[in-house]
């Protein structure tokens, strides 16, 4: 699959809408030693390390160690954000984010403003945006996929495979850190708008391949920022392409739909 530059809409934005996981951090020698201490007082016999963590954090005497920690979104393996809550009361949402048992099909959705670069004593010497949360909330794929709308005239064989192999590339796709108009459009459509999975299905069952992505700034676009995501699938034996598209508002904090999927014709 093509992974269209988004030259015309990859503005950074204000804000952030992004897929990675949430990994705890020590930012400094003395809450490492101080969280051991605490552990040691926890009854935490035959836990994993992290039971025992999410043990020792949920606990209220316990939650200044919660405060402490520095909690980092990692995309595609990188440290790409540094956390911080908007609202106090959603440091519970931190803790609950780091599971028990992760596993590699893990998604943390993380939605926020962007900050300035964390100072090094910030997270142990890691210098990355932070971002000011407003909402996070976690999923593994799997239960995703259950969850999207299955149209009745596609087999849940066909579409199982269809819809995951559409959120995969997308969630792959190079460099999408959630911080453009483009990336946030993406990830939105992905994670918010079934019609496409729907579609994916269809076409292939029709013989298509997803052949690309594209994100462009829409005509429409004035005193909002609306985007178009196209999508695109080419027949594979008659090498014809069908394009088809969604427009995204992305002028504020959380994307919105525009206008639903339809063909697309180039202009």
């Amino acid at each position: 699959m093509q992974l269209s530059s988004f030259s015309d809409s990859s503005t950074t934005s204000a804000y952030i809408y992004a897929l990675g996981r949430i990994e705890p951090r020590f930012p400094r020698l003395s809450v490492e030693k101080e969280y051991a201490q605490a552990t040691g007082r926890a009854e935490t016999v035959g836990l994993t390390d992290r039971q025992a963590l999410q043990t020792v954090l949920s606990q209220p005497e316990n939650r200044y160690l919660a405060r402490q920690l520095c909690y980092v979104l990692t995309i595609e393996g990188l440290d790409t954000y540094v956390l911080h809550p908007g609202d106090p009361a959603d440091l519970q949402t931190l803790i609950e984010s780091l599971r028990v048992t992760p596993q590699p099909t893990d998604v943390d959705v993380v939605v926020g403003r962007r900050g300035p670069i964390a100072p090094p004593e910030l997270c142990n010497g890691l210098m990355v945006p932070i971002v000011i949360f407003d909402q996070i909330y976690s999923f593994d794929r799997d239960s995703f996929i259950k969850s999207i709308p299955r149209p009745e005239k596609i087999s849940a064989k066909e579409f199982g495979p269809a819809a995951e192999e559409l959120f995969d590339r997308i969630i792959q796709m190079t460099d999408n850190a959630g911080a453009t108009d483009a990336d946030r459009a993406v990830n939105y459509c992905a994670l918010r708008y079934p019609a496409i999975y729907a579609k994916a299905a269809e076409c292939f069952a029709a013989n298509s391949s997803f052949t690309s992505l594209e994100v462009r700034t829409s005509p429409l676009s004035g005193t909002r920022k609306i985007v178009e995501v196209i999508f695109s699938y080419t027949n594979r034996g008659t090498d014809v392409m069908e394009k088809l598209f969604v427009r995204v508002d992305v002028t504020e904090e959380f994307p919105f739909l525009h206008t639903k999927l339809s063909p697309y014709v180039d202009r």
